[in-house]
């Protein structure tokens, strides 16, 4: 009996430092799961599973064929398999729901909280929506579509129902009692949220609170009644900013009358921000947003929405062609090297508009930046460009005198012509700088106040608007000067 005693502990202690020594090292889990399923041994496996994360077992499942990837999930436990089952990616999960029966499907949709479901659900095609909703009770199904009815983006079609609801009347010990009751079907217990006889937000208490006070005082008197919360039409994007601002675990979600409805946790706002990063990633690369990963989506999809920007581009870039073709044949007589420093020129302001507004449009996401900060934006980026676009026409003027006057002999140096040449080179850089600066700061403002995406004010869009600014300054400046 001792020896059989001591072989388990030794089973145990063995999977617990075999999992120690895996987890994280996809390619030592890899090789170890690919080993173990060929030499048919479950139980070893699935000991040593069980200590893995979920996150991890996901990434795991990106190196397995698909009849690996069915025998890991069926050794997991139920809770392990719901969390892992949210972790990938859609063609994975709808190649599970295709092989699990609807015994399994039930028991990996039970463990999963609400807004996750929602989630699934949004995600699936029709007929195996159809499938998966089968499975789950009318109570869950009735829940799920109200979570569904939010608008995209909003914070209802985030938030998750499943929260600690506590009344004011009840004492600390009837909430610890409670609390314990539900601990296992809520998807936070740190924090608890207050509530009246009509189910408005009142207040929150946090489990410290509970822990450091008396079992029989009411948590009407101990609550936090400084509630900081959003309603169900908010956007994401604005709760996120409000988790990030107070550093909450969760925030509460109440409708327009302040009954409370759910919350929103700091692992859903994790995956706004990663979701709002990659659109606005995007945009800035004059990309349509793909909602699914790169190898997911189709050659034709991804062609399709790249396609729409670079058509325009490519059309608003005739404007360029229509400067250079009215100014080429008086620019190249006047000197070639004013033709030839064009290239130099428009790169140099494209680069220094997309440096501004990548700027503003940062402190517009982190609401640092704002339409009623127009004035000093406008200011600051003009002593920004001034600095910045003498430093650039003081090299400008030096790399002309050195590399084409004597390396290249393109201007003579020694003639006053030569040097006024270089200097108007200069100070056309030096003027494109500062109006690209200024473009820069002041286009994602403008889009922000008519409520338009600041990213599409970025490069390569500003690099298309500066080059035309570009090239009408300089051909004016030249014709001016030299004549």
């Amino acid at each position: 009996m001792g020896n059989k005693k001591y072989q388990v502990d030794y089973e145990n202690s063995f999977s617990v430092q075999l999992s120690e020594e895996l987890a994280s090292n996809i390619p030592k889990l890899l090789i170890f799961v690919q080993e173990n399923i060929a030499a048919k041994k479950f139980i070893k496996l699935k000991k040593a599973l069980e200590l893995i994360q979920p996150a991890d077992i996901s990434e795991l499942f990106d190196e397995l064929t698909p009849s690996d990837m069915a025998i890991i999930f069926r050794l997991l436990p139920k809770n392990i398999a719901a969390e892992t089952f949210i972790e990938l990616n859609s063609s994975q999960q709808n190649y599970l729901l295709e092989i699990l029966t609807d015994k399994e499907l039930k028991e990996i949709t039970d463990e999963l909280f609400l807004d996750d479901f929602a989630d699934l659900i949004e995600e699936m095609p029709s007929n195996v929506v159809k499938r998966i909703l089968r499975t789950v009770d009318p109570v869950k199904r009735q829940k799920v579509n109200i979570l569904l009815g939010y608008p995209k983006d909003s914070a209802g079609s985030i938030m998750t129902t499943e929260y600690i609801n506590l009344h004011h009347y009840l004492t600390v010990e009837e909430c610890l009692h409670k609390i314990r009751e539900q601990a296992m079907d809520k998807e936070t217990i740190y924090t608890c949220y207050v509530t009246d006889e009509e189910n408005k937000l009142i207040g929150v208490v946090t489990l410290k609170d509970l822990f450091t006070h008396p079992l029989n005082i009411k948590i009407g008197s101990i609550m936090d009644t400084n509630v900081i919360s959003a309603t169900t039409d908010a956007d994401q994007e604005q709760v996120v900013g409000l988790l990030s601002k107070y550093d909450f675990l969760a925030i509460p979600i109440t409708d327009t009358e302040n009954h409370m409805v759910g919350i929103v946790t700091i692992d859903d706002a994790l995956d706004v921000m990663q979701e709002e990063a990659t659109e606005d990633i995007s945009r800035m690369a004059a990309i349509i947003p793909e909602e699914k990963a790169y190898f997911e989506t189709s050659v034709l999809s991804t062609s399709k929405s790249r396609a729409p920007w670079l058509l325009f581009l490519m059309i608003s870039a005739t404007f360029s062609s229509v400067i250079l073709t009215k100014f080429e044949n008086q620019l190249s007589v006047i000197s070639v090297l004013l033709v030839a420093s064009i290239p130099m020129l428009m790169d140099t302001g494209g680069n220094a508009g997309s440096q501004s507004s990548t700027t503003i449009i940062r402190g517009l996401v982190l609401q640092e930046v704002g339409m009623k900060d127009l004035k000093k934006v406008v200011w600051k980026e003009i002593k920004i460009g001034i600095l910045l676009g003498a430093a650039l026409a003081f090299v400008c003027f030096i790399k002309l005198l050195i590399v084409d006057g004597l390396i290249l002999g393109t201007i003579d140096i020694t003639a006053s012509y030569g040097l006024l040449t270089a200097f108007t080179v200069s100070l056309a850089i030096f003027l494109t700088v500062v109006i690209a600066k200024l473009t820069g700061g002041i286009l994602p403002l403008i889009a922000k106040k008519f409520k338009l995406d600041p990213t599409v004010m970025a490069s390569p869009l500003i690099t298309t608007i500066v080059d035309i600014l570009a090239l009408l300054i300089f051909c004016y400046i030249a014709i001016a000067i030299l004549g």
